[in-house]
């Protein structure tokens, strides 16, 4: 992902993107694949400095884990860039559980690609991608149709959801893909559920963020920060942090009494030091290595 679409707090981006596609389907793109079990983070080890992210790397309900890029264009470096997506991919795996899963290179390509070979082939290895060309939805139609349900007070389904996220992509050409960002924003805006609001919003942003106006997604990111999820999460974004202090200065104690018990010092000394109780210090003296 790049730093386009970053919010001040990377973390609440990722929960957003998270609850926004977590048990989704992929079936609003024109793709058979089982629905999105979670969202994983993309800060991979990086093989060059100036290399970007994937758009999203996804674990989907069969346990296959999806990378999917959007594209505008097909060009050869694209393909090579999908390969270092992947060893990265499997890098980390190898790193974290010693296996590496069964893997899926899923490409997203705008309105301004309607063909593109699905394989890569040397005599060394074979890429095999899966392709989506949202060249062929019905762009105006989809969006009148949506947007006649909102103004009917409609409930959307979620593959009317997943449509209105990607409709931006189906424009050719940077300045009717952003006409179509903004239109859809407004459509959004529409939507009384304001966990909707954020899903398409938020979807959008993360979608579009390769060619989007950076002013414009600004705005629109201040508009989610108003929003009653977003401050949710950013509560409990300070719990947690709040929490870890907590933790980490516990730990400080903790490892300051040890220091103190093995010097010779007594519960009273070392109660004042640390503030620890006396219960406390003595589960520590018991857990310690004996000393010899």
């Amino acid at each position: 992902m790049s730093d386009g679409i970053a919010y001040q707090n990377k973390d609440i981006e990722f929960k957003l993107i998270s609850e926004t596609f977590k048990e989704k389907s992929f079936e609003a793109y024109g793709l058979n694949l089982p629905k999105i079990k979670a969202v994983l983070p993309t800060n991979l080890p990086k093989v060059s400095a100036n290399e970007k992210r994937m758009d999203h790397l996804f674990l989907l309900e069969d346990d296959t884990v999806a990378i999917v890029d959007y594209e505008a264009e097909d060009k050869l470096a694209n393909r090579v860039k999908y390969v270092n997506y992947i060893a990265r991919v499997m890098e980390r795996y190898m790193k974290d559980s010693g296996m590496i899963p069964d893997l899926r290179m899923i490409v997203i390509y705008t309105g301004d690609v309607e063909h593109a070979d699905n394989v890569l082939e040397t005599k060394c290895f074979r890429l095999n991608m899966e392709h989506v060309f949202v060249s062929h939805l019905p762009g105006e139609e989809i969006y009148q149709e949506i947007k006649h349900k909102l103004e009917n007070g409609e409930r959307l389904t979620e593959q009317e959801f997943m449509r209105l996220i990607i409709l931006p992509l189906a424009e050719k050409g940077k300045e009717k893909k952003q006409k179509r960002v903004e239109e859809v924003v407004e459509l959004a805006k529409m939507i009384e559920d304001e966990q909707g609001q954020v899903f398409v919003i938020a979807g959008v942003l993360v979608c579009s963020d390769k060619f989007i106006d950076r002013d414009y997604a600004k705005g629109i990111r201040r508009y989610l920060g108003m929003t009653k999820v977003f401050q949710l999460f950013e509560e409990e974004k300070q719990e947690a942090v709040l929490q870890a202090a907590k933790a980490a200065a516990q730990k400080e104690k903790q490892q300051t009494a040890v220091r103190m018990l093995e010097g010779g010092e007594d519960f009273g000394s070392i109660m004042m030091y640390t503030r620890l109780t006396k219960e406390e210090i003595e589960e520590i003296r018991q857990n310690m290595p004996v000393i010899q």
